[in-house]
């Protein structure tokens, strides 16, 4: 395939556990991504780059300790090869509660990557020098333990596959999106008028767009404020910016 002809994102996932991905790739924007020729999926199971006949990934931590801890040699070997399989090497993202927060704009500027190569753990975590020896961005999706890195790798998948250009139907449903613009997404309402006497505002029944993009950017603010006031500094700032 020449450069001109491949997807804009190719994305490896490195797992112990290729087969939970099948139907979430398959599904949705991301499978209507992939069948677009916009994105490809690749799966890679660590295992198979086990140096170990019976295909054994972890061991027990040095020093003593609970649980057991994801060996190098089947990493490095696992992530070497995939970084082989296409001429771009592609940014190593290395799932884990230590990385950086995953947000929007981290989700915007890998969507523009080219390439992703995924590593998900297991167990109570990597042999440091995983960390050490391989050029990867450690990259958390929240403040808490998950059983492997399977649940984060589809999230900055799902988050990130959205917003490859082309892939969405309507390229302002990412523009409007929660976060994008650094407010929560405003009200949404279709049919019909009323529901158990619930109407829809009147402005969105006006017609008049400009009173609608109004009454929308003043709900944002406002539930951004109940929900997320965290955010607000955020806004100021741009709107200083813009301002100066």
């Amino acid at each position: 395939m020449s450069p001109t002809d491949r997807p804009a994102l190719r994305i490896d996932i490195l797992t112990l556990f290729p087969e939970v991905f099948g139907p979430f790739l398959q599904t949705s924007i991301l499978g209507i991504a992939a069948r677009k020729g916009l994105v490809e999926y690749h799966l890679h199971n660590i295992r198979d780059y086990s140096p170990d006949k019976h295909q054994k990934v972890d061991d027990r931590p040095y020093g003593g300790g609970p649980g057991m801890v994801m060996r190098c040699e089947p990493v490095f070997r696992c992530y070497e090869a995939v970084r082989d399989m296409d001429e771009r090497a592609g940014r190593l993202l290395l799932l884990t509660p230590q990385g950086r927060q995953f947000d929007q704009a981290m989700a915007r500027d890998l969507s523009r990557s080219g390439r992703l190569i995924v590593l998900c753990g297991r167990y109570e975590g990597f042999d440091e020098r995983i960390r050490r020896g391989m050029p990867a961005e450690e990259v958390s999706i929240g403040d808490y333990v998950l059983s492997g890195g399977e649940p984060a790798a589809m999230v900055v998948a799902d988050a990130t596959v959205r917003l490859v250009p082309g892939v969405l139907g309507h390229e302002e449903s990412a523009q409007n999106d929660s976060f994008a613009d650094g407010l929560l997404e405003y009200p949404h309402y279709t049919r019909p008028a009323e529901f158990r006497r619930m109407k829809v505002p009147d402005v969105l029944l006006s017609g008049n767009h400009q009173e609608i993009e109004q009454w929308r950017r003043e709900q944002a603010v406002k539930r951004t404020r109940s929900r997320r006031s965290d955010l607000l500094g955020h806004e100021d700032e741009r709107m200083e910016s813009k301002n100066g």
